[in-house]
Parts: C-alpha cells; sequence; structure tokens
C-alpha cells in the first residue's frame, strides 16, 4: 500500500507545525517583553513646560519643599499643580519681566491657569491617592526619584503593575517619617525609621481591589 505522505511532505508538515508554535508562543512573549520597555512605559520621558522651571535650583539649591507647588501632595489623591499667584512671592521685578515668565504674566492678566504638561501617567482604571502613601511614609523621590537633581521633571520609574506591587509587597525600604518624605537623598539616622506595617497591611495593599476598583 503506498505511503499517504512523502517524506518531503512530512517535513513540511512538521516544519509548519513547528512554525506554528513558534508564532503561538514567540508572539505573546515577544508582546509581553515589549509591553515593559520605555516605549510603552515611558520611563524616562519628559515633557517641555510653557515656563522653564528648574527643580535643581527650587528643590535642589533653594531646598524648597515639594509641598509648597504640590500642595496637595500629602492631602488629597492628586498631588495639584501651582496657582500662577504661589510663583510671584519668590521673584523680583526683574525676573516678572522676563521672557521667560511671559506664561505667568499672560496667566495673571487672563486668570487663566498656566498649562503645565502632565509627566507621570497612570491608567484610568488605576487608582492611586497621593495622601494614602504620603501618610503612609512613602517618599515622594520612590516614585518620581531625584527631582532636585533634574532641570527638567523626567518619569524616573516606570510605573508597571509589577513595579507598584513589588513595593505592596515589601514597602518597608521606601518609607520614612512624615516629616521626611520630600527631603531628597534621605538617609535613616537611629531611631528614625517609621513602625513596619505589619502581615494584615500588606495583604491589604496586595489585594486587587487596592488599585483596581
Amino acid at each position: 500500500m503506498p505511503a499517504l505522505f512523502s517524506p518531503r511532505s512530512n517535513r513540511i508538515a512538521r516544519a509548519s507545525l513547528g512554525a506554528a508554535l513558534l508564532l503561538a508562543v514567540g508572539v505573546p512573549v515577544a508582546l509581553m517583553l515589549w509591553v515593559r520597555t520605555p516605549a510603552v512605559t515611558e520611563q524616562g520621558r519628559s515633557a517641555a513646560q510653557p515656563v522653564p522651571f528648574d527643580h535643581r535650583i527650587h528643590a535642589g539649591d533653594l531646598r524648597i519643599d515639594c509641598r509648597y507647588c504640590h500642595y496637595t501632595a500629602d492631602r488629597g489623591a492628586s498631588a495639584g499643580l501651582p496657582a500662577t499667584e504661589t510663583c510671584l512671592p519668590c521673584h523680583n521685578a526683574a525676573w516678572m519681566a522676563s521672557a521667560a515668565f511671559a506664561p505667568v504674566r499672560q496667566s495673571l492678566s487672563t486668570q487663566r491657569p498656566i498649562p503645565w504638561q502632565r509627566v507621570h501617567r497612570l491608567p484610568d482604571f488605576v487608582f492611586f491617592n497621593h495622601a494614602i502613601h504620603a501618610k503612609g511614609g512613602v517618599a515622594c523621590e520612590s516614585c518620581h526619584g531625584r527631582v532636585d537633581r533634574m532641570a527638567q521633571v523626567s518619569q524616573a520609574a516606570p510605573l508597571t503593575m509589577a513595579w507598584c506591587i513589588d513595593c505592596h509587597r515589601n514597602p518597608e525600604p521606601h518609607r520614612r517619617p512624615e516629616d521626611a518624605i520630600t527631603t531628597m537623598g534621605w538617609h535613616p539616622s537611629s531611631g528614625a525609621a517609621l513602625a513596619p506595617l505589619g502581615a494584615e497591611r500588606i495583604r491589604e495593599i496586595t489585594t486587587c481591589s487596592a488599585c483596581h476598583r
């Protein structure tokens, strides 16, 4: 009885099956790896701002507390953006008349806020509350990086689900006394650490509903 398939046909069939398996496994794996790259997470991305605000001067040299501008960071869900009037007390008339301050003058004259551009963006289906993290002792630089060294703020962390969960599972390295959450480059001293959260609290913040509501 003649063979139903020739050796050549069998090789072609095996090659086709292998290619199908490679596509079935390789494509999802490649996509899973790709979505974790900066091209998708936007880690390292910065945004051109209407006013050339240099954090190295304000948060670095002058050591202005983050909450002077982001005044709801420890009180509300959003960190908040500074009202235009916030810029006025620290700058003299020469600064106010400069070209760099043109958007500030325009905002004051039109009573419209300065159109600051968001740098850190989370999907709409992610619940994030700044006050909860700040009250829990999580430092600003844990998520935002050393903004006191940034001329133009960029997204320091990947902000992926895995990155968030890693911190929720072991938050202690990122926690500090509440009066030090905005201090850049802070290091713990003897007796300065907060009390551990405890196993029950860790379970609470690692459930799906902690971030997806």
